[in-house]
């Protein structure tokens, strides 16, 4: 899990890995986190594909709610603090199915923007189900977290241009 996403600020190149992102976050959501730091990579090879783009000119809307993803792109590009970071429910994809239809991530940049969203195959019915369960067990917390770390080690294993359909 060496790689790195990378943004200029002041002149100078930020780097940062996914353990970065997740010191940032905390351990409690490992998943978030990796589907944001790989839809950073894939949405700045298109959008800055020559130099990392510049730190503060990068806005995301998004669906997804977790609190991983938010605070990996808040690492890694300031967009929560500056507010260029919105989750917007509007984007929500239903006609993909409830397994993916959160996974949706518009990174822009200048005039630019990429849509990227999940692939099929990587979220499953159970995770979905426990992650949308409003008072969990101990029990099912666990299990939870063991689904977290799994489906975030399979995302970070996964080359980040096959995790996504962009548009």
């Amino acid at each position: 899990m060496t790689e790195s996403v990378s943004v200029q600020e002041r002149g100078e190149t930020l780097e940062f890995t996914f353990d970065d992102a997740l010191r940032y976050a905390g351990p409690h959501s490992p998943a978030g986190v990796a589907i944001a730091f790989q839809s950073l990579r894939v949405a700045f090879a298109a959008l800055s594909p020559d130099a990392p783009p510049q730190r503060r000119a990068v806005t995301i809307a998004t669906a997804f709610r977790g609190p991983g993803a938010r605070d990996c792109f808040e690492a890694v590009t300031r967009a929560v603090t500056d507010e260029r970071f919105t989750v917007d429910r509007t984007l929500i994809r239903p006609d993909r199915g409830s397994l993916v239809e959160d996974f949706v991530f518009e990174v822009g940049l200048g005039d630019a923007t990429v849509t990227l969203l999940l692939r099929d195959g990587f979220v499953d019915d159970e995770f979905i189900d426990l992650a949308r369960t409003q008072e969990r067990t101990d029990q099912q917390e666990r299990r939870l977290d063991e689904l977290k770390s799994r489906l975030a080690q399979r995302v970070m294993t996964t080359p980040a241009d096959e995790l996504f359909d962009v548009s």
